[in-house]
């Protein structure tokens, strides 16, 4: 028997490092290939890792909370076997139905250290408790959703409202005495950055360093769309299941654009230009104080209707935190739905190393001047900011011009849903 080491896998394009949310398992405890041992938050994923091997944990040597580069040891292992492609470790192989629910059975008895502590600190039952996690393990977020539903809680327990995310991150801190650091004062209230929040600001820092953004907006008139929309979306919704949003149409749109357009679907990369042949569009989710960037795979070859079910399959997946590497991969351009929460005018911070990404805002009905005479419209702003290295006005001017029109000539008897 000897001793193998579980290291940091990537979990995504660009992914250098990943935080231990919570581990699955403890020292000592005995698993096989292929079984979750620690959950990893990144930028990018929430995910599970499998084990490596078949053997007995011997060190667990990250600790939850604690953020560590692709590569570097997790935990240790006493085994005999060979080990499976780190670059598999999100990937689990077929099983019998047998040994699936002998999985599920086990892994709904095996409570992370996280889960344990948190619950015993709140005197809650865990066999009370229906898991929503793989197989029925009951997460972090499930412990969490129980505290919150009881009337009180003891004024000796500690704060638990962190990130649901991050398994032991330190909590909440309000001052109430005199702090030794000047710049907080009394009442206020010290979030330590952990998780995604701390990954998206790396990231956004990394962008606004490294790429020279430029802004150019324009407005679309886009009334026969929503009417459109209006006409079927009851009908679309009682056949499919699913709501038809306006975002499906822009996607598509975006696209067509893109296809006309190509050298918005490039990456800077060092002393070169690459122009993407696929064009797979990262689409902005956001899920209580997360955000996540799942990709829509060669979306100019989707219909409508087919954008739409995956816009709605990859929101779903987002909000039970089902995301998975495959999901978030391969991002060419994105999209960004800004208008879901009311902005009219926005400027994004472009999804490094992509060269641009597009703001749709908020549809508004306003008054038009049409043949010298008022009229209300439906209008949009669409906001295109671009890495000035890959894109000069020129291009994004005629990439922007043809979006507005192929979305104003959207209606009824134009548009192919299927």
């Amino acid at each position: 028997m000897g001793t193998e080491n579980i290291t940091m896998p990537q979990l995504g394009e660009s992914v250098t490092e990943g935080t231990i949310s919570s581990w699955l398992v403890k020292e000592g405890d005995k698993v096989t290939k292929y079984d979750p041992i620690a959950e990893v938050l990144t930028d990018k994923v929430n995910a599970e890792v499998p084990s490596s091997f078949s053997g007995i944990i011997k060190e667990l040597v990250a600790k939850e909370g604690e953020t560590i580069s692709v590569g570097e040891i997790m935990c240790t292992m006493e085994t005999e076997e060979k080990g499976i492609d780190q670059k598999e470790a999100t990937i689990e192989p077929p099983r019998n139905n047998s040994d699936f629910n002998k999985s599920d059975e086990t892994s709904k008895k095996r409570y992370s250290p996280a889960v344990l502590r948190l619950a015993q600190e709140n005197d809650i039952e865990l066999t009370q408790i229906n898991g929503t996690g793989k197989g029925g393990r009951i997460t972090r977020k499930d412990v969490e959703r129980v505290i919150s539903s009881k009337p009180s809680v003891s004024k000796d327990v500690p704060n638990q409202q962190s990130s649901p995310s991050i398994s032991n991150p330190k909590p909440h801190r309000t001052v109430s005495d005199e702090s030794p650091d000047t710049s907080i004062n009394t009442g206020d209230m010290e979030i330590p950055v952990t998780g995604v929040r701390k990954a998206i600001a790396e990231n956004m820092v990394i962008s606004k360093q490294e790429i020279p953004h430029a802004w150019m907006t324009v407005e679309a008139d886009v009334t026969d769309l929503v009417s459109y929309r209006n006409l079927v979306k009851n009908e679309f919704i009682h056949s499919e299941g699913f709501n038809l949003t306006y975002f499906a149409f822009f996607i598509k749109a975006v696209a067509q654009a893109l296809k006309k357009f190509p050298e918005l679907n490039s990456t800077w990369q060092h002393d070169k230009i690459i122009q993407r042949k696929a064009i797979n569009l990262s689409i902005a989710v956001a899920v209580e104080d997360k955000l996540f960037v799942p990709v829509i795979k060669n979306a100019d070859e989707k219909t409508i209707k087919g954008i739409a079910r995956e816009v709605y399959e990859l929101s779903e997946k987002a909000k039970n935190h089902k995301l998975t590497t495959e999901d978030m991969q391969g991002g060419t351009f994105t999209v960004n739905n800004t208008g879901t929460f009311g902005s009219i005018h926005s400027m994004g911070i472009i999804n490094h190393p992509q060269a641009a990404i597009l703001q749709v805002e908020s549809i508004v009905k306003r008054p038009v001047i049409i043949d010298n005479m008022f009229a209300a419209r439906d209008m949009v702003n669409l906001s295109l900011s671009l890495d000035h290295r890959v894109l000069d006005g020129l291009v994004c001017g005629r990439f922007l011009a043809y979006l507005k029109e192929k979305l104003e000539n959207m209606n009824e008897t134009s548009i192919q849903m299927f």
